[in-house]
């Protein structure tokens, strides 16, 4: 099993068209699409439309510019704060303008899953993108954009059983 999360999804996808693999999961994953890059992507997919209509409806919390809110909502402060600190990327944006070099989607089968509480995705906007470039519905864990530390049991349990389905 291969799991790409948020941006990751680009290289996860990569990864699946590579190697044997039995799932390919995304996690709160950006979707690529044929020749997108993930600086494309916001545009091609909608993104910032779908976050200021959901902004209006939740007081300004979803795509907020403090990670604190938009991405760490419901983590304990101290564990927010040092995945900040670890966060740092410190990739080449070279990478960020590279056009997604798959013609189809791999031919893993793919499970695409959404976080309830995601402050940064909107439900609505992830539903429409997984069901438009993948053809599924997105299954749902609670937890924040970064469920593996709001609510790593519940995110577990989930990809566990996708092994034992």
């Amino acid at each position: 099993m291969i799991v790409g999360q948020s941006y990751g999804a680009f290289t996860a996808t990569l990864a699946a068209g590579q190697l044997p693999v039995r799932l390919l999961v995304l996690l709160a994953g950006m979707i690529p699409a044929p020749g997108e890059s993930p600086g494309e992507w916001w545009t091609g997919t909608g993104y910032r439309q779908a976050a200021e209509q959901q902004a209006k409806l939740d007081g300004g919390k979803t795509g907020h510019d403090d990670p604190l809110i938009s991405f760490y909502n419901g983590i304990p402060r101290p564990l927010a704060e040092e995945a900040l600190r670890r966060g740092g990327r410190g990739e080449s944006t070279a990478v960020w303008n590279t056009p997604w070099p798959l013609d189809a989607w791999p031919e893993a089968p793919t499970r695409f899953i959404r976080c309830q509480d995601d402050q940064f995705f909107p439900a609505a906007f992830m539903r429409r993108l997984a069901w438009q470039r993948l053809g599924i519905v997105p299954d749902e864990v609670p937890g924040c954009h970064c469920a593996a530390l709001s609510n790593p049991k519940e995110l577990g349990d989930l990809l566990v059983g996708y092994l034992t389905d």
